[in-house]
């Protein structure tokens, strides 16, 4: 017997940032927190702007206009 895993793409639902970390809640019900030094602008960026971002292509990625930062779900998951 034999079984397949079907690929999903994973898609943010929510997002949060604290002073050092980058928190997002996937669509399947995971949650990643990841530190905020790996993505500079954001870790440079006041609470404010951290806290303007929007879902883009459905959830694919994450888009923060003030900083001009985009981050994929799929590199939160990435192990650096």
């Amino acid at each position: 017997m034999s079984t397949s895993a079907i690929k999903v793409e994973p898609l943010v639902v929510d997002v949060t940032c604290s002073s050092d970390a980058l928190r997002a809640v996937l669509a399947d019900g995971r949650e990643v927190s990841v530190p905020l030094a790996w993505f500079p602008r954001l870790r440079d960026a006041t609470p404010a702007q951290r806290a303007n971002w929007r879902l883009i292509g459905g959830g694919v990625g994450v888009h923060w206009p003030d900083v001009d930062e985009d981050i994929s779900a799929e590199s939160l998951l990435a192990t650096r």
